[in-house]
């Protein structure tokens, strides 16, 4: 079953970081990445830029609205995800809990929907 592990931390901790330790989480980044492809887990993943550079849209009776920012403002951001393939959401969470981000801020693991067999239980 496919997991999405949604990546959140305080952006302005990281800011405070130094070349050498946000070039440490990276290399650590990567080589989770790789650890969990070796062992079929990985299917996508991506880091985000920060949230200065996100926009919000929303359309109500048609008309398209475009805030700057995320949609909420929150202790922690959204900082990228981890798409997994997992057995059970407890091997799901045990993998999340291998991602280093998760040292500063949370890892939400939620299973993926497929809406063609949703649509079939109805």
């Amino acid at each position: 079953m496919k997991y999405l592990a949604l990546v959140y931390y305080d952006e302005n901790i990281m800011k405070k970081m130094s070349q050498q330790e946000w070039d440490a989480l990276n290399r650590e980044c990567i080589d989770c990445v790789a650890n969990l492809q070796t062992n079929g887990h990985f299917l996508a993943g991506a880091p985000l830029y920060t949230t200065d550079q996100a926009r919000t849209v929303r359309v109500r009776d048609g008309k398209a609205m475009v805030t700057d920012g995320p949609f909420a403002e929150t202790k922690e951001q959204l900082a990228g995800y981890y798409l997994l393939e997992a057995t059970d959401q407890s091997e799901a969470v045990r993998l999340a809990q291998k991602i280093p981000p998760a040292r500063y801020g949370s890892v939400e693991v939620r299973p993926i929907r497929d809406l063609l067999a949703d649509e079939n239980k109805l």
